[in-house]
């Protein structure tokens, strides 16, 4: 395979991490499905350190998109610990992050390298993509979304933090999980995902550093500008994504999400079956 294809499968593989990660739709089943349908094999862009690559780039989108946040969340985290007393909503923010961010991470540690060798079958991954779909539909009919993200309790947060142990497996969409969790506790649309984003800071940050020694590899080295175009494409796609989407659901439900979710499983289901 030449170097022209190869930096075009970054390109697109780039583009689509920094879209799927923040938009419900689920990055981990688009990332699996893109080379089954195009029939890519090319070990260089099918690699966990160029998946480490993508992760750092959405990891990058989302701290450049909410720097002021985490910014007052770090300030407010040092002031906890010296007073040794929460004050405000963003005091006590950093300390719900930080508690809901434990289920995915324990999850994580425990069941994510059995989840990526079991789950990552098409076949598999129709069933949470067409799961969430409806459970995003019956969230937008049933829930009160009257709650501003100040009215956050620690319960709710946790409730968040569990729901989004689920993302782990693909298809199911961690912006997705936790957007809907936050909409059956009541909270304004716009308030649950602000804090999905919030909340997926860690995990990002997790699944990148955890691997974060691959990017000193050879291939890296020998390969870093394909590299670089998975970086670089991710972060700034994500943030578009990011900017987006908080945008979107300010007047507009999430059930446009939830239908591509479902046409994507019976395009998932028309090829298994077409390929027999």
């Amino acid at each position: 395979m030449d170097a022209s294809s190869i930096s075009v499968q970054a390109l697109f593989l780039g583009v689509l991490q920094g879209l799927t990660e923040f938009l419900p739709i689920s990055s981990s089943a688009h990332l699996i499905l893109a080379p089954w349908f195009f029939g890519w094999q090319n070990s260089l862009v099918d690699s966990l350190t160029f998946d480490v690559a993508l992760h750092a780039g959405t990891l990058v989108a989302i701290l450049w998109y909410f720097w002021k946040d985490w910014v007052d969340l770090t300030r407010g985290f040092f002031r906890i610990v010296s007073r040794r007393k929460i004050d405000n909503f963003q005091e006590k923010l950093i300390i719900y992050i930080v508690l809901s961010t434990i289920p995915a991470a324990v999850t994580g540690f425990f069941l994510q390298e059995m989840i990526e060798s079991s789950f990552r079958n098409p076949a598999l991954i129709v069933l949470p993509l067409t799961i969430i779909s409806f459970l995003i539909i019956y969230a937008e009919k049933r829930s009160q979304r009257s709650q501003p993200l100040e009215k956050l309790t620690l319960k709710d947060s946790l409730i968040i933090g569990l729901a989004q142990a689920l993302a782990l497996l693909p298809g199911v969409s961690r912006s997705g999980i936790t957007i809907i969790a936050g909409l059956l506790r009541g909270y304004q649309r716009e308030a649950a995902t602000r804090f999905s984003f919030l909340l997926s800071t860690p995990a990002i940050a997790g699944a990148a550093f955890l691997q974060f020694g691959h990017v000193f590899s050879p291939a890296v080295v020998r390969e870093w500008p394909i590299f670089a175009i998975g970086f670089v494409s991710s972060g700034i796609v994500g943030y578009l994504a990011i900017a987006f989407l908080l945008r979107y659901v300010r007047q507009h439900t999430l059930n446009l999400f939830a239908g591509y979710r479902l046409a994507l499983g019976a395009i998932v289901l028309f090829w298994l079956f077409w390929k027999g």
